[in-house]
């Protein structure tokens, strides 16, 4: 059998680097390290590499090779650097690119009962290798929560109407980050009452009165979660959003807020 042609690998002559080219949509079971271990996760990948000017295409089988041998693996942000170099590696790339999404489950006790159950909290690693070989990583998380209107409460007789937010932060670290336990945890305080899986009677009123002591507007909620991140041990980069899922309108109330932290915190 005569040796198949490799066209990927051919010249092109129009002049035209691309920044990112490879494999998206992705899904593959991944095991995630957590607080008190690792979890099994299915996940959404994407991995790319940048492509030289000169060269036709990338091979997308490569990409597929690279991430096979991690999925047994468990990764947190910063152990993810080791697939993106693999995928850099492989596809002879001056720079690559990974992210990978997934569902977190974290046992979460309610506030009275003390019953507890598992709820799931969006998470999403970003990580990069660029042409120096050093590895960036990102952890986003998205927590709900509940949100108390303020005006509403200033401006009613009784009750006061609130809804359920959903509040994310990605975060740069220098080194590794905190677990996800931590980071949901940390965002879970920013709101005017968390959100829990299994609530009987006693923790409904608990929320309900917690809420009510509590309110928070969209932007009392960023500037919450702003001083949460500043705080956070490594952190040198971060962006918090929120959006409200108004329950009196059918519109969202949204905001965002991002800052590079100019001293890093050691974590001591």
């Amino acid at each position: 059998m005569p040796p198949l042609v490799d066209c990927q690998s051919s010249a092109d002559t129009r002049g035209v680097p691309l920044q990112r080219v490879g494999v998206s949509g992705v899904a593959m079971p991944m095991r995630i390290q957590g607080l008190k271990g690792s979890q099994a996760v299915q996940a959404e990948l994407a991995l790319t590499v940048t492509l030289a000017a000169e060269t036709k295409g990338t091979h997308m089988s490569r990409f597929l090779e690279a991430l096979l041998p991690y999925r047994e693996q468990p990764l947190d942000v910063l152990g993810m650097g080791a697939l993106v170099r693999d995928v850099r590696a492989r596809l002879k790339a001056p720079a690559a690119q990974v992210t990978m999404a997934f569902r977190y489950f974290i046992d979460k006790p309610a506030p009275a009962s003390g019953l507890s159950a598992p709820t799931d909290v969006e998470v999403r690693y970003e990580g990069e290798v660029g042409a120096d070989g050093a590895y960036t990583g990102i952890v986003s998380v998205t927590v709900p929560m509940t949100s108390l209107c303020p005006c509403s409460k200033a401006i009613s007789r009784y009750g006061a109407h609130n809804q359920r937010s959903l509040v994310t932060a990605r975060l740069r670290f220098e080194g590794a980050s905190p677990s996800i336990e931590e980071l949901a945890a940390g965002l879970d305080a920013c709101g005017s009452c968390p959100i829990y899986p299994l609530v009987k009677r006693e923790d409904e009123k608990h929320i309900t009165e917690q809420a009510y002591e509590n309110p928070r507007f969209v932007e009392d909620v960023l500037r919450e979660a702003t001083l949460w991140a500043r705080d956070l041990p490594g952190i040198t980069w971060f962006a918090v959003t929120c959006e409200n899922l108004e329950s009196i309108h059918n519109h969202s109330a949204w905001g965002m807020h991002e800052e590079t932290v100019v001293s890093v915190r050691s974590g001591a």
